[in-house]
């Protein structure tokens, strides 16, 4: 059995100001930094094996401060890299919504069937994730490890761990620097916590 420790990234600029950031590199604001290190000081596991993230600034810098307190080396994946957001990165909900009509309302109405003009859709997010997500279980048996991603990633791994169709993606909340922890054993998957920024409070 692999446990994995999957994080979402500290807060942005872009995060901030309601921006899609997709696969832009966006780095982390100076509240991500403190939400980030917050998190490695009060990490939910004093034992950790191995740590990955995907490599975008963001999400790196977080796995950072992590590997930092746990004495360990970062592994940057590109395949944990957040959903393509094409056409639609670097600008907000309104400035989509004015642009591509009533696309916006699609993408959170039917998000199974949403495709990202010049971007990705979330099924195929979800293939390249969890195939990532597999394959670094399968080099890790029976070891805990820490995976820093992002919110889009995150979602289509918890709702294949929970046989959930993409459809109802949204109900999945991921905040800056959420920690989910998950159970991986051969085909059997387990959600032991969800979404907790505890840290954050201490």
């Amino acid at each position: 059995m692999t446990k994995l420790i999957l994080i979402r990234h500290g807060q942005t600029i872009w995060n901030a100001l309601g921006k899609y950031q997709g696969q832009s590199d966006i780095e982390l604001s100076e509240t991500g930094i403190e939400q980030a290190e917050r998190l490695a000081q009060n990490f939910p596991l004093d034992k950790i094996d191995a740590i990955y993230s995907s490599d975008l600034k963001r999400a790196h810098k977080t796995a950072t401060c992590i590997a930092a307190q746990f004495k360990l080396p970062v592994q940057s994946k590109t395949a944990l890299r957040e959903v393509n957001f094409g056409d639609w990165e670097g600008l907000n909900y309104d400035q989509i919504n004015s642009k591509w009509g009533g696309m916006m309302q699609h993408f959170f109405a039917n998000p199974d069937t949403a495709q990202i003009p010049g971007g990705e859709s979330f099924a195929q997010l979800q293939q390249r994730a969890t195939k990532a997500v597999l394959s670094i279980c399968e080099d890790h048996p029976d070891q805990t490890i820490v995976i820093a991603a992002h919110g889009a990633v995150n979602r289509t791994i918890l709702a294949e761990a929970l046989h959930m169709p993409l459809r109802y993606i949204w109900s999945i909340r991921q905040d800056n620097t959420a920690v989910n922890i998950l159970t991986y054993n051969g085909l059997e998957r387990s959600i032991e916590l969800m979404n907790s920024t505890e840290h954050l409070k201490k």
